[in-house]
């Protein structure tokens, strides 16, 4: 491979390195060229890049983007999922396709905020709940002591309610 062509590559996955919130190294060996194109699909569905990478190549523009821990990842045939949108959507992704086809992809690890993640690690952040479910569990636990508060100050008016419909049903029950 020419020098210029192995500079380019090594910009492109610098490129990818800035962009992606979450990286997963996976290998990739015993996937067939239409499973690694289903894989493709489904992953770009979610947000994802999957590319099969060069470990030499990756290390450099890891160590150029400030991300050496990747390399610890990089050993044997590898592939890399960068998730550009979601985190957890990224390890979910690749998660539900490994369970849902038995594939023989491997995860070795990933990449979170200057963190290298354990194969575990990434299986615990697939199990994650959507951004978006998030802050609805987040706004639901503000709203509800604002409802309690609500119940409590609106118990006093509603006996007084209470109490007059009582005396206003007595009178008029009551012979004139």
């Amino acid at each position: 491979m020419k020098k210029e062509d192995k500079a380019k590559i090594i910009e492109k996955i610098q490129g990818d390195l800035s962009k992606s919130k979450v990286m997963i190294a996976a290998d990739y060996r015993g996937l067939s060229a239409a499973e690694m194109t289903n894989l493709r699909k489904q992953l770009r569905e979610a947000g994802v890049v999957f590319h099969v990478v060069k470990n030499t190549l990756t290390k450099l523009a890891a160590t150029k983007e400030g991300k050496a821990g990747l390399e610890k990842l990089l050993k044997g045939p590898t592939a890399i999922a960068f998730g550009l949108k979601d985190e957890a959507a990224t390890a979910k992704a690749l998660v539900n396709y490994i369970r849902s086809t038995r594939s023989p992809l491997q995860i070795k690890g990933g990449f979170l905020a200057q963190k290298v993640l354990t194969p575990a690690e990434v299986q615990s952040l697939a199990l994650l709940p959507s951004k978006e479910v998030l802050i609805g569990m987040v706004v639901g636990q503000i709203k509800a002591p604002l409802y309690g508060i609500v119940g409590v100050l609106a118990a006093p008016m509603r006996g007084l309610v209470g109490v007059l419909q009582a005396r206003a049903k007595q009178m008029e029950a009551a012979p004139q």
